[in-house]
């Protein structure tokens, strides 16, 4: 069996793709593809694992989470999503470590299903815009600083947190791609998540940039797109960029961040750094990086 989890990061796609993806749960059932709700396993995959306490599980744990998961029925490919599956928002930076928590996570999720396949899939974000929305995100938010840890901010690396998940489980294929760039490659990652064929309908595939676009932009997106259907992923991919350049939601694509230091300066150096991060991580070997 495949066992697919998409661990996040936190504040990417705010359970959008999980939405997308049940859409399709009939039609994915149909080919063996099963999308349970999240109410099906993120509590007991949570406390499974704390459980266990690093211990590992006994032998029949594997069976009892899918019969509970899948209600009994059968799949050969398992889709779960959660962006807070290796963190919850306040522990991002936790003791001056960004995700210092994952590889203990991430084994444990490997863990549970020790026999099968395993798919991580991750959305990353620059850091001039992730930092303030993670602190934002948290439930009880302390001062700025201590929500930090001590670390700084132009040593926060994905690269590095991609290469420690690798490290920690090394039998899980990664797939990675920028938050930035999902408007432009959102039917894509459905596709790769759900690991149906490219040809195979499916619904949702303008979801996000329905959310992000004028009404009267998709309107006119979704008319050049029946009038001049694109012959290729990447002339859909322009004609897309071509409307939301001119149509996007100005407060869907632009925020303002009110934190101490945090200056145009900052935010230009941290996202020059993602950009070599990025590059970084697209080169890494046994990494499926999706690019616009």
């Amino acid at each position: 069996m495949q066992i697919v989890y998409h661990i996040g990061a936190n504040c990417t796609d705010e359970e959008r793709l999980l939405k997308s993806l049940l859409k399709n749960a009939q039609s994915f059932t149909d080919q063996g593809i099963k999308v349970p709700g999240p109410g099906k396993y993120r509590r007991l995959i949570r406390e499974t694992i704390q459980n266990l306490d690093g211990a590992a599980p006994a032998p029949d744990t594997r069976d009892i989470l899918l019969d509970a998961i899948l209600d009994d029925e059968q799949a050969n490919r398992v889709v779960m999503s959660h962006d807070r599956f290796i963190c919850f928002p306040h522990r991002v930076f936790e003791e001056g470590r960004f995700y210092g928590l994952a590889e203990q996570k991430v084994t444990g999720l490997s863990d549970l299903f020790p026999q099968d396949d395993l798919e991580l899939f991750i959305g990353i974000r620059n850091p001039a815009t992730f930092v303030p929305a993670v602190f934002r995100d948290c439930d009880n938010r302390n001062d700025f600083a201590q929500f930090l840890g001590g670390i700084a901010l132009d040593d926060i690396r994905w690269s590095s947190l991609i290469a420690r998940i690798r490290a920690a489980v090394p039998r899980a294929s990664v797939t990675v791609w920028c938050n930035e760039d999902t408007p432009l490659i959102w039917a894509q990652l459905l596709r790769e998540l759900s690991g149906v064929d490219p040809l195979t309908p499916i619904k949702g595939g303008f979801d996000l940039i329905q959310s992000i676009m004028t009404d009267e932009g998709m309107s006119r997106f979704l008319a050049y797109i029946k009038g001049h259907p694109p012959k290729s992923e990447l002339q859909k991919r322009r004609i897309i960029s071509a409307f939301l350049d001119k149509f996007a939601k100005d407060d869907e694509v632009e925020e303002e961040y009110d934190l101490p230091g945090w200056t145009e300066a900052v935010m230009d150096r941290l996202t020059e750094l993602y950009d070599d991060d990025v590059h970084e991580i697209a080169r890494m070997p046994g990494v499926n990086f999706i690019a616009p």
